[in-house]
């Protein structure tokens, strides 16, 4: 059965240009009632307009959808709790939020100003709490919700000159995982996105023929899936130019050392068993680490649990 948003309410972030406006089209074209969401800033995070998110809504109700227009800057938490509200005010509800809006401000470590840093860190990872802070009592109310975050390859796997971009996009992992496990009794799913595609954040860094296979609406597809009725939860999602992946953070298994080998030097000397990958696996929450390492511990004492 085809996917439908017949009946929800969305709020996408940053969706006056680029990622953000191929998700709220394609949440609209399948029945959504959509908040457009852009602050209309650069790609810095300067300036502001309304008119990035009022030309996509009108977008979407010529092609017979509805939607509204708003210019809250999600780095800002009155401006986002102000939004929620008017919207639920609107139409009754957020059912879903597709947390997307970000900015650049890219520099080797080195020359990074902290401002540079901060600024980063407001607009994707504190910007991404306040939106999920603001439709989070809602969804619990309703008990039902769907949450996309954005992360990115910079967080998951290291960009040079992207310090701020990807500390704020790994930082998204740790409150995806925290915010599922909190939402699962009031049927809240939490997961996440990391998108390339050709946007104003990448241009200028990918080649132009290349970039013409990586068009925003070939990311579109898996956001819809993930804020679905039928979504996983705590599954980050990775995507670009039609190519679809699964993304799992892995522990290996490791090993326990002797209270005589708690040592550095044990560690070196072992550390090809401790890095072995052949057993690794997801861990589904903290606490299963503490279990794993406990189990392992007594069993090298000859401890019974």
């Amino acid at each position: 059965m085809a996917i439908r948003f017949d009946g929800r309410v969305a709020l996408v972030t940053g969706a006056g240009n680029g990622l953000g406006r191929a998700h709220a089209l394609g949440l609209a074209s399948r029945g959504a009632k959509v908040v457009v969401n852009d602050f209309g800033g650069a790609r810095d995070g300067t300036g502001g307009s309304l008119s990035p998110a009022e030309t996509v809504v009108e977008e979407i109700r010529k092609a017979g959808g509805t939607a509204i227009a708003d210019g809250a800057d999600v780095s800002n938490f009155e401006q986002v709790t102000a939004m929620v509200e008017r919207a639920t005010k609107e139409w009754g509800s957020v059912d879903l939020l597709c947390a997307n809006a970000g900015i650049l401000r890219d520099k080797s470590f080195g020359k990074m100003e902290p401002a540079d840093f901060a600024k980063v860190l407001d607009v994707h990872l504190v910007g991404s709490f306040y939106c999920c802070k603001a439709v989070w009592n809602g969804m619990r109310e309703r008990n039902y919700g769907r949450i996309v975050l954005t992360t990115s390859s910079s967080g998951l796997y290291g960009n040079f000159g992207q310090a701020n971009y990807g500390a704020a996009k790994s930082g998204m992992v740790g409150l995806m995982n925290v915010l599922a496990e909190e939402g699962r009794k009031t049927d809240i799913r939490v997961n996440m996105i990391s998108p390339t595609a050709a946007t104003r954040m990448t241009e200028g860094l990918i080649p132009p023929q290349v970039l013409a296979l990586m068009k925003p609406e070939s990311i579109t597809p898996a956001v819809l899936f993930l804020l679905a009725e039928n979504a996983p939860t705590r599954t980050i999602m990775g995507a670009g130019a039609g190519s679809f992946a699964v993304i799992r953070i892995l522990e290996s298994e490791g090993m326990s050392l002797a209270e005589t080998d708690w040592t550095p030097d044990a560690i070196a000397a072992h550390f090809s068993e401790i890095s072995d990958m052949s057993k690794a696996r997801a861990l589904e929450g903290a606490f299963q680490q503490t279990q794993k390492y406990v189990e392992q511990a007594a069993a090298k004492a000859g401890v019974k649990l």
